[in-house]
């Protein structure tokens, strides 16, 4: 359909959800003066009104009026209002069927409370359902909001203590760093991705990875960052690869020079943080005699994403290390092509996913809508003798929020089992 008709369909369903939310809402000011019901309701329909002006601006303006930040925060109120008021409507929508329902065969036409009781006033059926439709829609619209203004950047640490009974003596006790997909191009703030980075150096770690998508669509978009994250450092070295965001495949190139000069500055972006990026190669760290294998392979991932990693490639030159750890941006590497051709890669560090930035975890229990993507979408997996830990990202991409799944800096210690 085409867009220049979809944009007013979709005001219209919006100025119909705003009807059922303004219906909702009022019956709290019910009592007030009629002069606050009139200021209440501009208000109300002045917000909606620009509400839908920034849902055409958004469509048809692209990047020229908004920026990146700007559409992002654009986009994420839009979501978070008129999810909340959607739900407003569905309550009451569907409320309105039982009551009438109920009027038509029971003849039950109120709902009266104690206090009323006592006043001798009462709260008809159709108004205490949509009280009940407001006080439902205000837990997604608080939470919501909340993950917006603080998710983001409410780092945890995750620690991990691996066991491998082939690890050598010299590696017992090695602290590894991993942080994933950055999505430069999405930060705002950089006061607080500075904390984040400075919360990683305090762990003191023996080396560090970063799995993939430096940023969103072009690699300019971490040159306000370069001196973040060139504090990024570890006595062994920072290892790095690329994802699928990282090749500038998501926006449209005037030309494929210009496109190849993008993965070019990428490369060299690389560089300039300090990070040795293994593109289907590996770097073997030897301490006492004795091998450990780095391991990077370029983005590769069962679907729709692209497959440029290489792992034979990758893993010529480590055959005889004793350990073998493995860089590679999409979960989806490990089951398809890791764990059937390579047995003795033991470790697999990825991201990719961001756990849907929005989720359940707890102690016992972990939900989110990622895993139903993908078999394996956060923290640590074992099959046979080797693992797979899928890193929940440092940034963000889309909705600038996180609900549940917290930005993660991940700490491995390796022991000999």
């Amino acid at each position: 359909m085409n867009k220049l008709l979809v944009i007013p369909i979709l005001a219209i369903i919006l100025i119909i959800v705003d009807l059922y939310a303004h219906s909702a809402i009022k019956i709290f000011f019910k009592n007030l003066s009629p002069r606050f019901l009139r200021i209440f309701a501009v208000g109300f329909w002045l917000v909606s009104l620009l509400s839908i002006l920034g849902l055409f601006v958004y469509h048809f303006t692209g990047t020229t009026l908004l920026n990146f930040h700007q559409r992002s925060i654009l986009m994420a109120f839009l979501f978070i209002s008129y999810f909340s008021k959607g739900i407003i409507m569905m309550i009451t929508f569907m409320g309105g069927i039982i009551e009438g329902m109920q009027n038509l065969f029971f003849n039950k036409k109120a709902v009266v409370s104690s206090e009323n009781k006592k006043t001798g006033s009462e709260m008809t059926r159709g108004e205490f359902i949509k009280k009940a439709a407001v006080a439902t829609a205000a837990l997604p619209f608080t939470t919501l909001s909340f993950g917006v203004v603080n998710g983001v950047h409410n780092y945890r640490i995750v620690f991990k203590k691996i066991k491998l009974p082939h690890l050598p003596d010299s590696f017992h006790g090695i602290r590894i760093g991993q942080i994933s997909d950055v999505h430069s191009g999405s930060f705002f703030d950089r006061k607080s991705v500075l904390g984040g980075i400075e919360l990683l150096s305090q762990q003191k770690t023996d080396l560090i990875f970063f799995t993939g998508d430096l940023v969103n669509n072009e690699t300019k978009e971490v040159n306000n960052y370069i001196d973040i994250f060139k504090k990024v450092k570890a006595p062994l070295g920072v290892f790095s690869t690329l994802g699928n965001h990282d090749y500038g495949n998501y926006r449209a190139w005037p030309s494929g020079k210009e496109k190849a000069q993008n993965l070019s500055d990428m490369h060299h972006a690389h560089k300039l943080l300090g990070w040795n990026l293994l593109n289907n190669e590996n770097h073997i760290v030897e301490m006492g005699g004795e091998k450990l294998a780095i391991l990077g392979v370029e983005n590769w991932g069962t679907g729709r994403f692209p497959k440029y990693g290489k792992l034979g490639e990758a893993y010529a030159g480590a055959e005889d290390a004793a350990v073998k750890l493995l860089l590679s941006h999409d979960p989806s590497h490990w089951d398809a092509q890791v764990r059937p051709e390579f047995k003795d890669i033991d470790i697999m560090f990825a991201g990719h996913t961001h756990g849907f930035q929005f989720g359940i975890e707890t102690a016992n229990f972990r939900w989110s809508p990622s895993q139903y993507m993908y078999k394996q979408w956060a923290d640590l997996y074992k099959k046979a003798n080797q693992y797979l830990y899928v890193n929940r990202g440092f940034g963000f991409l889309g909705f600038p929020g996180r609900i549940g799944i917290e930005p993660e800096i991940t700490i491995f210690e390796l022991v000999k089992a």
